[in-house]
């Protein structure tokens, strides 16, 4: 079990479930628009928020941010270490940095010293894309090797400072490298470990690396934080992530929607339905397993796992649930079957 480290009232690691995180992409000194993208994410599921921190506006923009937040906010900070310490100061739940670019043992001091004063967690953040010089020549380019070797020399940097409330993350932009890594991390130490695909990509493909690299970590038990990096707006970084968590059964709340592929007995818009009802429920916190099957013929009996679910017919549907006979429905079999899931929600509420 890996270390625990306290993100204002998250907990990562030491046995705490997997939180979902995401960053903004907003320019942090416009405090509304920064604002109202927490709100979303936060609203979607997302419980930790990292913001760029790049100037003294947007460490100044910190404070009113944090003090209207619904998350924990993390600051991403590069290179400037008086912009860590004076997000810190601005109520910032955590602080994202590499203590190798931002300067001498001085400064990493310095920086640790606010740190513990404050009782703010920091992750060392390591990226293929921004290796030493050093560790790129020793190991012949980005290896997970050399990821793991940034990351843990640069957490050494903030133990001998006496400081110890370090998440790691080494991340690569391809799916076997970061796998790697962090199973290497894993058997080297014992601080939480931040997984994830660096630049994914859009939400098509980059969802598909995450899955791969984000859910066998999960399946080897490693990994107590997560972010999907995806192109575009990031509340879509939270849905992937949720979906991923459930795929790997470390979550069980929402809608988990089983549908069939379709074949030639197919006798409803099995696709069509399967979206509308997604779209109706991505709100839904209660756990709920609904399955859209495309015929009769095997439909209900495929999908009786299923607390609910429809099945279709030549001239309408069949609608069962977990226990019951199933009943014939015709018309918006869609609107038929979101019906009976939100009574089925309020009954169970």
């Amino acid at each position: 079990m890996t270390r625990s480290v306290q993100v204002g009232g998250v907990a990562i690691g030491g046995g705490a479930p997997v939180s979902i995180q995401s960053m903004t992409n907003t320019d942090t000194r416009n405090v509304e628009a920064t604002l109202s993208q927490i709100r979303a994410l936060a609203a979607a599921g997302c419980q930790i928020v990292r913001v760029s921190v790049y100037d003294e506006e947007c460490a100044e923009a910190v404070k009113p941010l944090c003090a209207q937040s619904p998350v924990p906010l993390v600051a991403d900070i590069h290179f400037n270490h008086k912009l860590a310490i004076r997000a810190v100061e601005n109520g910032i739940a955590k602080v994202r940095i590499n203590p190798g670019n931002i300067g001498s043992s001085e400064r990493v001091r310095e920086l640790a010293d606010c740190l513990k004063a404050h009782q703010v967690p920091v992750r060392v953040g390591v990226n293929s894309g921004s290796l030493e010089a050093q560790l790129l020549s020793r190991y012949g380019g980005p290896t997970p090797e050399a990821l793991v070797e940034s990351a843990l020399g640069h957490a050494r940097l903030l133990e001998k400072c006496g400081f110890y409330d370090i998440v790691l993350s080494m991340k690569a932009s391809n799916v076997p490298d970061t796998v790697k890594a962090a199973r290497l991390a894993s058997q080297r130490c014992d601080y939480p470990l931040h997984i994830g695909v660096t630049e994914a990509g859009t939400p098509g493909m980059g969802s598909i690396k995450s899955a791969i690299g984000i859910g066998a970590l999960l399946l080897d038990g490693i990994g107590d934080t997560v972010r999907v990096s995806l192109t575009g707006d990031p509340v879509n970084e939270v849905y992937a992530a949720k979906d991923i968590l459930k795929a790997v059964g470390l979550r069980r709340e929402g809608i988990d929607i089983v549908s069939c592929p379709t074949c030639g007995r197919t006798c409803i818009p099995v696709e069509a339905i399967a979206k509308q009802v997604e779209e109706a429920t991505k709100s839904v916190t209660v756990p709920l397993k609904v399955a859209v099957m495309g015929c009769i013929v095997n439909g209900i009996g495929e999908g009786r796992e299923a607390d609910i679910g429809i099945a279709g017919g030549h001239d309408g549907g069949m609608l069962f649930k977990k226990g019951q006979a199933p009943k014939a429905v015709k018309g918006d079999l869609a609107n038929a079957l979101i019906e009976e899931i939100f009574r089925m929600i309020g009954e169970k509420a």
